[in-house]
């Protein structure tokens, strides 16, 4: 049930927002828009994750994902499914995301992202995660995927506590959450 209200935007934001997504903004962004200031900031913040960011897309799509299974957010699930695709993991990737540990379809650059998601995501990076991403990842990209998955935690948490509905056109999504 949403909790609040799908909020317009100031006009010249709409047009940014526009051109960012390619039509019509989320309805999390709407969400937000009831506090201008808030989806202004929240826009350039998830802005610079996503389009200035050097570890590979896909490798941030990953990581994004298992946060939301973790969380159960099913708006999250299924809203970075689509981009998780188009920036090239496979379904049998996703498939396999909550056994990644055990699956062979990761590789251990991939597996030390995920253990750092769910670490991130469940509040405590232990050393031995540091130390796993740490073989794989210099410290621009360990705080890069930290930060991913801090964002995208938080992400998660608001969509819960606005009641953020999933949009129509992404409802009949596969695999489920």
């Amino acid at each position: 049930m949403p909790r609040v209200p799908l909020a317009e935007f100031e006009p010249e934001f709409r047009k940014r927002l526009e051109e960012l997504w390619g039509g019509t903004p989320p309805n999390l962004y709407k969400a937000l828009a009831n506090h201008p200031d808030v989806v202004g900031a929240w826009n350039v913040f998830a802005s610079t994750l996503r389009h200035k960011s050097r570890t590979p897309r896909a490798l941030r799509e990953l990581v994004i994902l298992r946060g939301g299974q973790l969380m159960k957010s099913e708006y999250e699930w299924a809203q970075h499914l689509k981009m998780a695709r188009q920036a090239g993991v496979s379904d049998a990737q996703i498939r396999e995301l909550s056994s990644w540990e055990k699956s062979s379809l990761f590789d251990a650059r991939e597996k030390a992202a995920l253990g750092l998601a769910e670490a991130v995501t469940n509040g405590r990076v232990s050393d031995e995660v540091y130390a796993e991403a740490m073989r794989h990842f210099d410290h621009r990209d360990y705080v890069e995927l930290s930060v991913t998955a801090a964002f995208y935690a938080m992400v998660g948490r608001m969509l819960d506590a606005m009641g953020v509905q999933l949009e129509p056109e992404f409802r009949d999504y596969s695999p489920k959450l």
